[in-house]
């Protein structure tokens, strides 16, 4: 009876959790897309809740949360776009924080296309340069500061092809329909190694902080697994994901 009495109580207790576990829609900024699959598997794993992720550019997210998508968590790829639903009465007050500053990278699929200082988009010897499309996503608008600071802008004009998003951009180059382009570091490194190809990292002060915030937004205020999900972002695991990916904190 003992034994019978002590699985019946495992099993009252395994459904208590998953009755109690919850779900959470979440925005996804595209450059984030690798570490935020992981957290989420983790996330679940350590809590029961579990993070519906949907990828794409913060611009288009934007759009799509004052059309009424059903989205109660954003992780934007910059901190402006938080901060204007902040303003625009859309997000839980006090809720925005930082949770990672990206890295720029000029990232070509073919080993030792790059070098080390970025000197190849002077040569003049490639056809496409990829970026993202800068009205939408942050680091296509870094990757345009940057050929400005460079004096190159108008030189490569001719050669740039747009992704939608930083994830459409990589895929230009991963696929080799460009030979180069501005990614994000997450995309093609893993702590501090390119994973394949070639790249140059952008210096800091080559454009304006990549700070990406995250914020829950009106339709997550009444969800404990949004809540849940922002306390996770600021645990150490979490932390080590962001950083192991490239990120700082």
């Amino acid at each position: 009876m003992t034994r019978i009495a002590g699985l019946l109580a495992t099993l009252v207790l395994a459904t208590g959790t998953q009755a109690h576990a919850g779900e959470v829609q979440v925005a996804v900024a595209a450059n984030f897309t690798a570490p935020m699959q992981k957290i989420a598997a983790a996330f679940e794993q350590d809590t029961g809740n579990k993070a519906v992720l949907a990828f794409g550019a913060t611009g288009k997210f934007y759009a799509q949360i004052h059309n009424g998508a059903p989205f109660e968590i954003l992780l934007a790829a910059d901190d402006e776009t938080p901060a204007k639903l902040d303003q625009e009465k859309q997000t839980v007050a006090g809720s925005r924080f930082t949770y990672a500053t990206g890295r720029l990278v000029l990232w070509s699929a073919k080993d030792h296309y790059v070098d080390g200082q970025g000197k190849v988009l002077q040569s003049g010897t490639f056809k496409h340069l990829s970026i993202a499309n800068p009205k939408a996503a942050p680091y296509g608008a870094a990757a345009v500061e940057t050929l400005t600071k460079l004096k190159l802008m108008a030189t490569l004009q001719p050669k740039i092809v747009q992704g939608e998003n930083i994830a459409q951009a990589y895929q230009f180059v991963g696929t080799g329909n460009a030979e180069l382009g501005f990614v994000a570091l997450s995309q093609v490194a893993r702590d501090g190694k390119f994973s394949a190809g070639s790249g140059w990292i952008v210096p800091d002060a080559m454009h304006s902080p990549i700070r990406q915030d995250a914020v829950i937004l009106i339709k997550g205020a009444a969800n404990p697994a949004a809540t849940a999900l922002m306390a996770y972002l600021k645990s150490d695991k979490a932390k080590g994901i962001i950083r192991a990916f490239g990120y700082e904190l």
